[in-house]
């Protein structure tokens, strides 16, 4: 990947800045996108610019302001020259139990889950078309299969899988299109799993342990620079999870 520039969103903390690691180490340019993180950004982007000067650059934006999208696309060509790869991480999570949901929910979770990734996609296309790129969308095991009390969640990622695959087909054969589901790799800030809850998770899984972040970032990396022939897939690294869900 030396010479090649990688978008990748919500890079500034946990698995973003796990993907932006590893996919640095490959010999890309990162442009480090985030929402509200500055600080972790920075100090990200110091981190990688002092093992590779002028390697990684920080980007604001607010991924649910569709208008601001192609802005992110165009700034990142002009820091690095090109784009030949975006990695649609940035997420958001909670729960909405039925009966409850909202507008503002709905607005939140399917528009960081779905939209964003789709009309960022649009907009880095061209960029991507022409450099034979490739797209790798995070989503989660609970895409296929629901976890209960985030139904808009579990929908939103489910339409990110949908998408996944349909942009596959629309971008082919110039750019690959896939997709990254993780399991039980990082237990959300909002404690919103307790140690009971957390001990059945990983006990269902069938290697009986807690992945890494490092476990996803590496498939990130399989799928942008080694899966030629690869495209409209999905890798769950979830630890076999859904092998008996």
């Amino acid at each position: 990947m030396s010479g090649k520039t990688i978008l990748v969103t919500g890079a500034a903390k946990r698995l973003g800045s796990a993907i932006a690691r590893e996919l640095h180490a490959t010999g890309a340019n990162l442009m480090l996108h985030y929402r509200q993180a500055s600080a972790a950004a920075e100090a990200l982007a110091s981190e990688l610019n002092a093992i590779r000067p002028a390697s990684a650059a920080c980007r604001q934006a607010d991924l649910l302001d569709i208008l601001a999208l192609p802005l992110l696309i165009a700034d990142t060509v002009a820091r690095f020259g090109r784009l030949d790869a975006l990695v649609n991480n940035a997420s958001s999570f909670f729960p909405t139990p039925l009966g409850a949901i909202d507008l503002s929910s709905w607005d939140d979770l399917v528009g960081s889950n779905l939209k964003a990734p789709l009309f960022l996609t649009q907009a880095a296309a061209p960029q991507l078309i022409a450099a034979r790129g490739a797209v790798v969308n995070i989503t989660d095991i609970h895409a296929e299969r629901p976890l209960a009390g985030y139904p808009l969640y579990c929908a939103a990622k489910a339409g990110l899988l949908g998408l996944t695959r349909a942009l596959a087909i629309e971008l082919a054969p110039q750019v690959r299109v896939n997709a990254v589901a993780p399991g039980p790799i990082l237990w959300p800030d909002s404690g919103a799993f307790d140690d009971a809850a957390r001990h059945d998770i990983v006990a269902h899984t069938l290697l009986q342990r807690a992945g890494s972040p490092r476990d996803v970032a590496g498939a990130v990396r399989y799928l942008l620079t080694e899966a030629d022939y690869v495209t409209g897939q999905v890798i769950n690294v979830d630890g076999g999870r859904t092998a008996h869900l």
